[in-house]
């Protein structure tokens, strides 16, 4: 089944912020060409004018302003991702400032630390915060010093707080609600379990560093105790376990997850994240067991239609191809299970595009550009060259 490809050349007055936003914006849309172009199925010259656009206006590298998503990590991940001599110089800039801006992060999270506070969530999560940018280092340089600086901080980030009403709450245990205005709703904060704001990304992070031998002190006891944490708080067993999104201080305290079930299955916060992150945890730590069960979660969600009945829409951030790109990944790490039910969920998608269409607009994560690298990656004999969903933390 064929659908409309992503739009070759960029518009000429794109949205403010579009030029250097993986989310929505010009790199995102440019990884796609970069698979193209390194696959022999499209043209560098088509990539030179995406790296153009997203080089057009100066690129903000201002520490409050950046992340994996937004700015400079943002474009650097993606000229790296060309695998390019022509990007050499441009990306040995990005780098200083990249460089820069995260040690002021890395500073500012410490000082934090240090004075018993608790913390926001685009201090660590992966989309705006330090696991982020530290994807961006171990893709563009596979360790160094900073990368290690930024494991270091997360390793201290599971460590405990004390909270101003006595209760002795995890490191992550975010002060505020989710979202931006922070929510009434969520009085003392709460426990964000996702992969894209909440722990699992760190749990992510730390565990695809050490299978590839980047390691600091206390980084799988801090491995283990995100585990343990999440098996807390995990719903069900076997085939129906799942995880809440998120706990509020209330929860926490009576230990019961007011959440119904299990909500949509989706890449950012649902059970596809959450069990391939643990998955990814387990291989790190050699436990075969922990494997099984977060395996054996994720094939449960993906034969429940209850479950897969509150997907809405075909995207990668909380739609069908979000969930077949996280078990495409699982599956190549594990059993038969998973791998055969990747046929079913290739025709759910192509099911739903069929009667809905591609979204109107280009975006990574929830536009038609993340929809085309997920079919594309998942029916290739092997993972994406370009590695392109190490930003979403799935290449474990």
């Amino acid at each position: 089944m064929s659908h409309t490809r992503p739009a070759s050349p960029p518009p000429q007055q794109p949205s403010p912020g579009w030029d250097h936003c993986l989310a929505t914006g010009a790199p995102g849309i440019a990884l796609l060409h970069i698979q193209h172009a390194r696959t022999g199925t499209g043209g560098w010259d088509t990539v030179q004018r995406w790296a153009a656009a997203m080089t057009r206006s100066p690129v903000t590298a201002h520490p409050d302003a950046c992340g994996l998503y937004r700015g400079a990590p943002a474009v650097a991940f993606t000229l790296h991702a060309a695998g390019q001599p022509a990007y050499a110089s441009a990306l040995d800039t990005l780098d200083r400032h990249i460089s820069t801006l995260t040690r002021v992060r890395l500073d500012r999270a410490h000082e934090r630390i240090d004075r018993g506070q608790l913390p926001a969530l685009r201090e660590f999560d992966l989309i705006s915060g330090l696991t982020g940018i530290a994807v961006y280092l171990m893709h563009r340089h596979g360790g160094g010093e900073l990368l290690c600086e930024v494991l270091a901080y997360l390793v201290r980030l599971t460590e405990s707080l004390a909270h101003a009403d006595g209760d002795v709450l995890p490191g992550w245990w975010c002060a505020d609600g989710p979202g931006t205005p922070s929510s009434r709703r969520w009085p003392g904060g709460h426990g964000n379990l996702g992969l894209a704001h909440g722990i699992a990304g760190p749990l992510a992070l730390l565990s695809t560093a050490m299978r590839r031998g980047l390691t600091v002190a206390g980084q799988a006891e801090a491995i283990g105790w995100i585990c343990a944490w999440l098996d807390q708080w995990r719903c069900g067993t076997g085939a129906r376990a799942w995880w809440p999104a998120m706990i509020s201080l209330t929860e926490w305290r009576t230990g019961t997850v007011r959440q119904p079930g299990p909500q949509r299955p989706s890449w950012c916060y649902g059970t596809p994240g959450l069990a391939r992150a643990q998955q990814v945890a387990a291989m790190a730590l050699a436990d075969p067991q922990r494997q099984r069960r977060a395996e054996h979660a994720l094939a449960g969600c993906v034969t429940d239609e209850r479950q897969l009945a509150q997907l809405r829409d075909a995207s990668l951030c909380h739609g069908w191809a979000g969930l077949l790109q996280s078990t495409w990944r699982a599956a190549a790490d594990g059993d038969g299970v998973l791998i055969a039910r990747l046929p079913h969920l290739h025709a759910r998608l192509d099911q739903h595009l069929q009667r809905h269409g591609t979204p109107s607009h280009d975006g990574l994560l929830d536009g038609a550009t993340g929809i085309h690298l997920a079919r594309r990656s998942t029916t290739a004999p092997g993972p994406p060259v370009t590695r392109w969903d190490a930003c979403l933390l799935l290449d474990g």
